[in-house]
């Protein structure tokens, strides 16, 4: 009772009650929200901080950035939403507010948007050398397997993607990239669509914010060709997997495409099953399926790979 009580008192403020309904349109830096509301940084500082303490807003560091954003779980969130559903729509102080976290949201957008302009054409000529990514992503939902998943991971999230192929078979999403610009992208591209149960956060793949055993779906969408250690990610993703959980790898086959090393950035061109079998076998999973897509034009010379890893069950005592 005395959480409770903390959190109707965080919550009986008109500027933390302001704060409470734009987080609950989405995740905001301090510095968005000092624009928003119009009160200088420590005054939203602090009232961020007894948001949070109460347990009703988490804190998010992102590089040289902090995001904040509703709880993700728990009696606090419902009564955030709550006490959002009860502020009147057509109040002039909210109305101000969301115009203002429209003009916001809208700037982000064009910086997203530039970004992605910037790095299409590499990702389209990439594109172009494999199977069409609308196959890739049917393979990946009938080889992850059904669900429900209470809780995925998405190492590398890029623009988002894979978080919205599998939206409608997990319970809440998160993406983690350690990439500024494209966390932007993926913001932006999961409020389009509308999925509040999937978010992203700032991480290196070689150290997951989360706890051991946490993941019933961990998903690693080409990303470990770009990695100096590909053997560490694959540990961390088995390290949050829970027993009986999916690790879906997709990545290619060997290849001797050099310019997507020179060009793209590349460090591995690609990996061979005996190869994907050990970083599997040593991070604590088995191997339980993997499969190989093929381009179907002639002039395409890369194969796809989707490796399927799985924790054992626990065993019953």
């Amino acid at each position: 009772m005395d959480a409770l009580v903390t959190q109707l008192k965080a919550l009986a403020e008109p500027t933390r009650l302001r704060i409470i309904a734009l987080l609950s349109r989405g995740e905001l830096t301090v510095s968005e929200l000092v624009s928003i509301l119009g009160q200088s940084q420590p005054r939203v500082s602090r009232h961020l901080k007894l948001l949070t303490d109460a347990g009703l807003a988490e804190r998010l560091p992102e590089g040289a950035y902090v995001f904040y954003r509703l709880t993700d779980a728990g009696g606090g969130r419902k009564l955030a939403q709550m006490a959002n559903e009860l502020v009147p729509e057509d109040d002039a102080v909210l109305t101000r507010d969301v115009s203002r976290l429209e003009a916001i949201k809208q700037a982000r957008a064009q910086a997203a948007q530039a970004y992605f302009e910037s790095v299409a054409e590499d990702w389209d000529t990439i594109r172009s050398l494999h199977l069409a990514d609308h196959k890739v992503e049917a393979a990946m939902r009938e080889l992850a397997g059904a669900g429900p998943f209470d809780l995925m991971i998405d190492v590398g999230v890029g623009t988002g993607r894979v978080l919205e192929l599998f939206s409608d078979r997990v319970e809440r999403g998160i993406g983690v990239d350690i990439n500024h610009s494209m966390l932007n992208v993926a913001r932006l591209n999961l409020q389009a669509a509308g999925l509040k149960h999937c978010s992203v956060r700032h991480a290196d793949v070689g150290a997951l914010p989360f706890d051991t055993a946490v993941a019933d779906l961990v998903t690693v969408h080409q990303v470990l060709h770009y990695l100096e250690d590909p053997a560490l990610a694959v540990d961390e993703c088995a390290r949050v997997l829970k027993p009986g959980g999916n690790l879906v790898i997709v990545d290619f086959a060997p290849h001797q495409l050099e310019t997507l090393r020179e060009d793209h950035f590349h460090r591995r061109l690609g990996f061979a099953d005996e190869e994907m079998a050990d970083l599997i076998g040593h991070a604590g999973l088995e191997l339980a399926h993997q499969t190989a897509l093929h381009p179907e034009d002639p002039s395409g010379q890369l194969t796809m790979k989707i490796w399927i890893a799985r924790r054992k069950p626990a065993t019953p005592s």
